[in-house]
């Protein structure tokens, strides 16, 4: 086997490298062409307005949305506070001081457990604020399904929101069930399609998704930048803008325009249209392969979330009897995460993980691997080998892992405190 250029980077669903084809297209957008796509009386100005509206075209053609529909932002944070914040205070459903704070009367917003942090924020400042919040346990293969959203629904539902695709498990909730019901109850619906789009064909029309968030820098496009779709009609959405400003963006976003980081997302939703199925396909066999090696030759191990429902690029194996850190530190030639790259820093274990029953122990001996284009088949021997050395090298001074071994269960055991 080759030995691949170490360190192997898989943890695509934190960031991908930008593109080479993204990096030339953005490149003059620098120095020859820097004009600022407001000044609409000279050619500097046209000419960057023209890459906006073809970055636009792209990133529609992209969701299966008119172009019309398509606001730039600085990426699926913003994205997400725009649509979500935006959405509840353009359809409370009271005046803003008729409820005392926590009360809950301007209106119900549905959530689940297990949406990334950048959604569950803003909805627990809504309920500071006075809208009443569901938040929603996914089952133990991590699925939000319509019928969960459904028990939840009430008259005074005013938003859903839910992710296409779990950032830490990769699991793909029934976001087209999801979107008939919210449309069958005249409620808007918005999902956090930061790891679904690009990797997987997306239809806002087919899907029923009236407000979508999206990152360039998850689909192999620069940092700082993303999108948020807005729906136009059947219903057409208004929101209450987040800032004020020149009116940029229909007036959902004002500020001047990114335009070398838009014309990058552009060029990197046109080469992911192009290039998802065969992406896709590979990426699949390989993750398969690196799943199906790990799993046979280690016991006590597991791959978390729903068996198929899952991104093909993404998995997350948790090991018995294996300390977290350790197994990281042990592994240090392999770029993965034991959690999502924005809440990494902190110690404690995956509240993804732990909402879908995974104890404690078991999230935190967990490692997110994320495949991506540049990953390779001496790249996957490699990882696959690494791991299953340290793991077993690690349970060899694991007295719990012996105990198991000579089949005690440890779930009955008696520890003395001393």
């Amino acid at each position: 086997m080759d030995t691949p250029r170490l360190p192997i980077y898989l943890d695509h669903a934190a960031t991908t490298p930008c593109d080479p084809r993204v990096v030339e297209a953005m490149l003059p957008y620098f120095t020859e062409r820097f004009g600022n796509p407001g000044s609409r009386n000279h050619q500097f100005g046209w000419n960057a307005e023209e890459a906006v509206d073809l970055a636009r075209e792209r990133v529609a053609a992209l969701l299966g949305a008119n172009e019309k529909e398509v606001i730039f932002t600085s990426g699926s944070t913003e994205s997400n506070n725009i649509a979500i914040r935006g959405a509840a205070l353009m359809y409370e459903k009271a005046p803003m001081n008729a409820a005392p704070s926590g009360a809950g009367g301007r209106g119900h917003i549905i959530t689940n457990t297990i949406e990334h942090k950048a959604v569950l924020d803003p909805c627990k400042r809504l309920q500071k604020e006075g809208f009443d919040v569901t938040f929603l346990d996914p089952g133990s293969d991590g699925i939000i399904t319509a019928e969960m959203v459904r028990a939840a629904m009430r008259p005074d539902t005013i938003l859903c929101t839910v992710m296409w695709a779990n950032n830490e498990i990769g699991v793909i909730n029934d976001i087209p069930g999801i979107g008939a019901l919210c449309k069958e109850r005249g409620v808007i619906f918005h999902t956090d399609a930061t790891q679904w789009v690009g990797k997987m064909p997306t239809d806002v029309e087919a899907a029923g998704v009236d407000l979508l968030s999206l990152s360039a820098h998850k689909m192999y496009g620069p940092k700082g930048v993303g999108a948020l779709y807005v729906r136009r009609r059947k219903p057409r959405v208004r929101l209450t803008p987040l800032v004020d400003g020149g009116g940029q963006e229909r007036g959902f976003r004002s500020g001047t325009l990114n335009v070398t980081g838009i014309v990058g997302l552009g060029k990197a939703a046109e080469i992911a249209r192009d290039q998802m199925e065969s992406d896709g396909r590979r990426l699949l066999a390989l993750r398969t392969r690196l799943e199906s090696q790990v799993t046979s030759r280690l016991d006590s191990t597991q791959v978390n979330g729903h068996p198929h429902k899952r991104l093909p690029h993404l998995t997350n194996i948790s090991f018995g009897f294996v300390e977290g850190e350790s197994l990281m530190m042990a592994c240090k030639e392999i770029a993965c995460s034991s959690g999502s790259a924005c809440t990494s820093a902190s110690l404690e274990p995956s509240y993804v993980l732990k909402s879908i029953g995974v104890g404690d122990e078991l999230a935190h001996s967990s490692l997110r691997l994320s495949l991506g284009r540049g990953t390779t088949d001496a790249e996957i021997e490699f990882t696959i080998e690494k791991i299953v050395t340290a793991v077993k090298k690690l349970r060899e001074l694991s007295p719990l892992y012996d105990m198991h071994k000579e089949g005690i269960d440890l779930s009955k055991v008696e520890w003395a405190h001393h």
